[in-house]
C-alpha cells in the first residue's frame, strides 16, 4: 500500500527533496492541488518552483497551526522548523513559552513563526488561539491544522491504572484535540484545507500496559476517520499519522518512568497490590525501559509524513512512518489475534504472572 511504501521512501529523502523522490518513485507527476476560485488564489494556491536540482519548493506562505505542546519537543518542534524553512506561515503552540523547545524555535526559525501558549485541557487557551489566528486568516482561511497532542504517564495493566489516568489521557489526547479542531473548522472549511493528526498504533491494537493511552488514541483515530468522511463534501482532507516508536520529549527518560512507577505503587489499594505484587510492576517498568532503548532518534520520516499530508495533492488517509510498521499492521490485519498478541508481548512488554496466580503462592494458600 502507498502509505507503507511512503514510510520507507521518506526516510531516504533529505533537504526537502523527499516529496519529489516519492512522487517519481510511484510514477506520478507532481501536481498542484486544486483550490476554490473565489478564495484569493494568489494567497491560497500552492505554487511550485522547479529548480536545477528538480526538487519542489513552495513559493507562497500558508497558515498552519500546531496543537498542545506540540512544538516543545519531538515531532512538533522538528516539523515546525521544517515547515518554517519551506516558507510556510506557522503558528506553533507550546505548553510553556519559556521552555527549551520554545527558545530553540525562536533561535532557529524565521520571524514569521508565531509561538502560542496552549494547554488543550484549558478551553480559554483554545479560545485565545482562535482569536489570534482568525483575523490573520480571515480572507484566506486556515490551510492546515496539525494535532500533535500526546500524553501518557502510566505503564501498567488496565486494572492497575487509576481511573484518573484514563480521564487525563482522554482530556488531552481526545477531548482537547476535538475542541481545538471544532474551534478552527470554520477557517479550515473556508480554505478547503487539511487536518493532520498524530495518533498511535496503540489505538489500533492492544499494546500491553498501555490501556489508558491506547483507549484515548483509539477514540482519536476513529474521530478523525469520521471527520474525514463528513468533511469530504467541504473539500477538507483529513489524515492520521501512526508512527512507530521514536525518541521524543521526556517519554524516553528512565528516571521519569521510575518516578511514575513509584507514584503508582503508592496509590494502589492494598488488596490490588497484594494480588499482583510489587515485583510484577517492577518487571513491567524494567521491560519498558529496556524497550525505550530501541526508540528511533531520527524523526524525519514522521516529519515527512506530516508534510506530505499537508501539501500533497492526494494525501493518504493514514501514514505509517517507522521501521517495521508494515509488518506490525500486516500481522494485525491478516493473522489470528493470538499471533498478534504474542508478537506484541515479544517485542514490547511480556507481563509475568501476577503474584496471586504464581504456583508457589497458590500452594501456600492451600496449606493455609
Amino acid at each position: 500500500p502507498r502509505c507503507w511504501e511512503e514510510g520507507r521512501v521518506s526516510e531516504a529523502g533529505r533537504d526537502g527533496m523527499w516529496c519529489q523522490a516519492f512522487l517519481l518513485f510511484l510514477g506520478i507527476s507532481p501536481a498542484v492541488p486544486s483550490f476554490p476560485q473565489d478564495s484569493l488564489e494568489a494567497q491560497l494556491q500552492l505554487g511550485w518552483v522547479v529548480g536545477s536540482g528538480q526538487h519542489l519548493a513552495p513559493w507562497l506562505s500558508l497558515s498552519l497551526l500546531w496543537a498542545f505542546a506540540g512544538c516543545d519537543s519531538g515531532f512538533g518542534k522538528q516539523a515546525a522548523h521544517h515547515l518554517d524553512s519551506m516558507g510556510f506561515k506557522v503558528f506553533a503552540s507550546v505548553l510553556n513559552l519559556e521552555s527549551a523547545g520554545a527558545q530553540e524555535l525562536r533561535q532557529r526559525c524565521s520571524p514569521s513563526l508565531t509561538l502560542l501558549q496552549m494547554d488543550l485541557t484549558k478551553p480559554e487557551d483554545i479560545w485565545k488561539a482562535q482569536q489570534l489566528i482568525q483575523p490573520q486568516t480571515a480572507s484566506t482561511g486556515l490551510w492546515g491544522l496539525v494535532n500533535n497532542a500526546g500524553f501518557d504517564d502510566t505503564i501498567a495493566d488496565a486494572e492497575l491504572s487509576p481511573l484518573c489516568k484514563f480521564r487525563a489521557c482522554m482530556d488531552v489526547n481526545f477531548f482537547g484535540t476535538l475542541e481545538l479542531t471544532k474551534a478552527l473548522l470554520p477557517l479550515l472549511r473556508s480554505a478547503r484545507g487539511r487536518i493532520v493528526t498524530v495518533s498511535s498504533p496503540a489505538g489500533d491494537m492492544p499494546y500491553p500496559c498501555l490501556a489508558a493511552y491506547g483507549a484515548s488514541k483509539a477514540a482519536l483515530t476513529l474521530l478523525m476517520d469520521t471527520f474525514r468522511s463528513e468533511l469530504e463534501p467541504w473539500g477538507v482532507k483529513v489524515s492520521v499519522i501512526l508512527p512507530g516508536y521514536f525518541k521524543t520529549g521526556t517519554s524516553c527518560y528512565p528516571a521519569y518512568w521510575h518516578e511514575k512507577k513509584e507514584q503508582l505503587l503508592a496509590s494502589l489499594p492494598a488488596d490490588l497490590l497484594q494480588a499482583y505484587g510489587e515485583d510484577y510492576i517492577h518487571e513491567i517498568n524494567k521491560q519498558f525501559v529496556k524497550f525505550m532503548k530501541t526508540a528511533n532518534e531520527d524523526l524525519s520520516s514522521v516529519v515527512n509524513s506530516i508534510t506530505d499530508a499537508l501539501i500533497s495533492a492526494s494525501p493518504a488517509a493514514r501514514y505509517y512512518p517507522g521501521a517495521g510498521m508494515w509488518l506490525i499492521y500486516f500481522i494485525h490485519h491478516y493473522l489470528p489475534s493470538v499471533i498478534r498478541d504474542l508478537f506484541l508481548k515479544t517485542f514490547f512488554i511480556n507481563q509475568k504472572l501476577p503474584r496471586a496466580l504464581q504456583p508457589k503462592h497458590q500452594n501456600g494458600l492451600k496449606h493455609d
